[in-house]
């Protein structure tokens, strides 16, 4: 049979489909990298989310590895150009999370604006203040979107709603202008946006791409919404900007100082930048969990067991 290792967990629906079809599924959640490394060579195929990196040392000694499946979007933790090189499939499977991270950012973003968390806060502590938290309104403003694919596009659908002018720019498509969303270039959405919202993969070309010179080429003062990858953002130059008032506020779903499996951030010894974000009103954090619902964690499992086992044949 055909050796599947599972080193995360992830739902039981993976491993039913994968096993119907034939698969022998080996499921060592927590596993170590050390022990990874001895045992690689006996596997088809590997399931993984985040928590070690399938580099060089561990895909040279895959000698039998067919695929490679991420359970969820972002491919960084894969070296997916080597992968191709040998001959290894490599799926993952964005289409599970999307709905997730589009109702995620539109939530952070209406919270924002109308100051649910402080009067969430100050309510509950015995204050009733409305003037202070009067809010500001979606309708009118301009959405640009960075980044149309799963992610981008499903927030677009999801914003659209709201009477606002959503557009987007994507380096990488073209003619994707819809119903939902408008294509742009870059310059257009310097000149219009009200709101940037990011939705790109953690790369080098979009390491620290939100810097002080990419935000001073806006024209207006503005909002930001990352649920993509907290190195896209350079956490220093996002603070200078909200001190100056170029960012108006921000919803950040993620982190720059993120350890490599999402699933910690070591809040003690934190740098002077984020305990500035924590204290500001006008920023709104959440622990990396806008796909993280009952129901993409299923349809992640689901979606990326059709890819395999339809990449078979079976």
């Amino acid at each position: 049979m055909k050796k599947i290792l599972f080193i995360d967990n992830t739902h039981q629906i993976l491993v039913e489909k994968l096993s119907s079809a034939g698969f022998l599924c080996d499921l060592k959640p927590g596993i170590s990298r050390a022990d990874l490394l001895k045992i690689i060579h006996e596997y088809e195929g590997i399931i993984i989310r985040s928590r070690i990196e399938l580099d060089a040392e561990i895909l040279n000694l895959a000698k039998n590895l067919k695929f490679i499946g991420r359970v969820g979007a972002g491919m960084e933790s894969i070296d997916v150009r080597l992968a191709e090189k040998i001959g290894i499939k490599v799926y993952n499977s964005p289409e599970g999370n999307r709905d997730a991270v589009g109702e995620h950012a539109t939530g952070m973003l209406l919270s924002l604006f109308n100051n649910l968390n402080r009067t969430d806060r100050e309510i509950k502590s015995g204050e009733w203040n409305r003037e202070k938290n009067r809010g500001i309104e979606l309708k009118g403003k301009t959405v640009a979107i960075i980044g149309y694919g799963n992610m981008g596009s499903a927030f677009a659908r999801k914003i659209s709603g709201f009477e606002a002018t959503v557009i987007a720019y994507d380096k990488y498509k073209e003619g994707f202008s819809d119903s939902f969303v408008s294509e742009v270039q870059m310059e257009e959405v310097f000149e219009k946006a009200d709101i940037l919202s990011l939705h790109v993969p953690l790369t080098a070309e979009t390491n620290y791409l939100v810097n002080l010179s990419y935000l001073e080429k806006f024209k207006k003062h503005l909002y930001i919404i990352n649920t993509s990858r907290g190195p896209v953002v350079k956490t220093s130059d996002l603070v200078n900007a909200i001190k100056s008032g170029k960012v108006r506020g921000a919803c950040l779903d993620v982190i720059e100082y993120e350890e490599r499996s999402f699933e910690n951030l070591s809040l003690k010894d934190m740098p002077d930048d984020f305990k500035y974000l924590c204290s500001c009103e006008n920023v709104i954090m959440s622990p990396h969990i806008a796909g993280w619902t009952v129901e993409s964690k299923i349809r992640l499992a689901g979606v990326l067991g059709e890819k395999i086992v339809g990449g078979y044949g079976l």
